[in-house]
């Protein structure tokens, strides 16, 4: 069955031409040009995967994304940005508030199409599998695609939890941000070298204090689990 991609773009032209090149790559397309009926949509109908331009006529992109990831109904569906705003800060936030890749307009469609089937992979990979668990409070269930913090879900983003599942296959052995990346995007992987830095800093805010100390950054290389 072909996984459903919900595109928010305030952008006709665009819309279009993002529809019409996910389609021809085999996916299920829902297009909108404003927030509210966007919102309205996936109430009823839960995409597999979200394209978000930031820039909408009704609502800001990045409250939207705060929005997808703070509620337990949406935080597990990736969500890649779409913003004419190509300044690291902006790219930072975005990723601050839980969105998993971003695009930069103009942009070339076979790479928003080659981003969406990157971030739709990583779910399905099965390198690092099996249950874990991290100290005396936490467990991650890769299986349900779960991680359980004194057996209550944590709401983490499909890229956070990929990284403890990774970081915690190997306890003890240290992860540099390349290898994490080429982890998660493989040779489509962001150029943004901060990526990783962002995504652990949530990652360590949600698993709270005790649960976060597991993390351990390893000064000019990069980060490792440890008990």
């Amino acid at each position: 069955m072909a996984a459903l991609i919900a595109i928010v773009d305030d952008e006709p032209d665009i819309l279009e031409l993002i529809k019409i090149h996910l389609q021809k790559a085999g996916y299920t397309v829902a297009a909108f040009e404003k927030a509210d009926p966007f919102l309205d949509y996936i109430r009823g109908t839960k995409p597999d995967l979200i394209v978000l331009d930031l820039m909408l006529p009704d609502a800001d992109g990045l409250d939207i994304c705060t929005y997808l990831k703070r509620d337990d109904r949406f935080s597990a569906i990736p969500v890649i940005m779409l913003t004419a705003k190509g300044e690291e800060t902006d790219k930072i936030l975005g990723l601050e508030l839980g969105a998993d890749d971003y695009v930069t307009k103009p942009f070339s469609p076979r790479e928003l199409v080659a981003r969406v089937k990157a971030v739709l992979r990583r779910d399905k990979r099965t390198d690092v599998s099996g249950y874990i668990k991290l100290g005396t409070r936490l467990t991650i269930d890769p299986g349900r695609h779960e991680v359980l913090l004194d057996g209550k879900k944590v709401a983490l983003t499909p890229t956070e939890f990929r990284i403890l599942q990774l970081l915690s296959s190997k306890k003890g052995w240290v992860f540099s941000r390349d290898q994490i990346l080429d982890y998660l995007w493989g040779q489509e992987k962001a150029v943004l070298d901060r990526t990783i830095d962002v995504h652990i800093k949530h990652l360590r805010e949600k698993l709270g204090k005790e649960s976060a100390r597991l993390i351990k950054n390893v000064r000019g290389v990069g980060y490792k689990v440890e008990e």
